[in-house]
């Protein structure tokens, strides 16, 4: 015969269990999202004043071309001035290598074959030379780990109360980690994906000027 209290102790443990499951899955109270939120406009808002900066680190780019997947990978540096931007990147041997120039009147890339390459859309132009599509607008706001100016975006915060996951303009943006010793904190990591499209940005080191 099974003894009572070893029973009544087993089945304790397991109604313990599935009360701290759903404590685990429980969603966010919406006065905490509240404040995360509020915190989150206020790193947007210093943020937005910080147009000066440069980002070294890995780039890597998946997606379709001419129904094949394609993509390339490489060391990335990334010359934030102003409305005006410089990618320059360097692949493996045997890959790609570029240079990607961006003012207000138009796109300039350099280092294929052929000679400079020059479009008004950066992003045309990348896609059309490199089959790479990365959504290079919304990306200067998204690399930063803020909302782009794009539309409606769709934000959750994992529990160091920094944005977990973005959505916004077809795009799921993941920030698997952040560098907090910087205020405010900004991500080192950038996974963004648009099936089939993909674009991983691994943050080396920020230089703000």
């Amino acid at each position: 015969m099974k003894h009572p209290h070893r029973f009544l102790a087993a089945a304790a443990l397991l109604l313990l269990a599935a009360c701290a499951h759903k404590e685990a899955v429980k969603p966010q109270p919406k006065a905490d999202f509240a404040m995360l939120l509020d915190e989150q406009r206020a790193r947007e808002h210093l943020l937005a004043r910080t147009d000066h900066w440069v980002l070294q680190g890995k780039i890597g780019v998946s997606g379709v071309v001419n129904g094949k997947k394609d993509g390339g990978s490489g060391t990335l540096t990334w010359t934030q001035n102003g409305d005006s931007y410089e990618f320059v990147v360097h692949g493996p041997v045997g890959s790609k290598s570029f240079r990607l120039s961006v003012t207000p009147d138009g796109a300039v890339l350099e280092g294929l074959e052929g000679g400079p390459q020059r479009d008004p859309n950066p992003e045309l132009l990348v896609q059309n030379a490199l089959g790479w599509h990365v959504p290079l607008r919304d990306l200067r706001a998204w690399v930063l780990g803020t909302r782009a100016d794009s539309g409606p975006a769709e934000l959750k915060f994992g529990d160091d109360g920094l944005p977990s996951t973005l959505a916004q303009d077809g795009w799921s943006v993941a920030y698997p980690a952040w560098d907090t010793t910087r205020e405010p904190a900004v991500p080192s990591k950038v996974f963004a994906d648009n099936p089939p499209y993909t674009v991983r940005l691994s943050v080396e080191s920020w230089h703000f000027q």
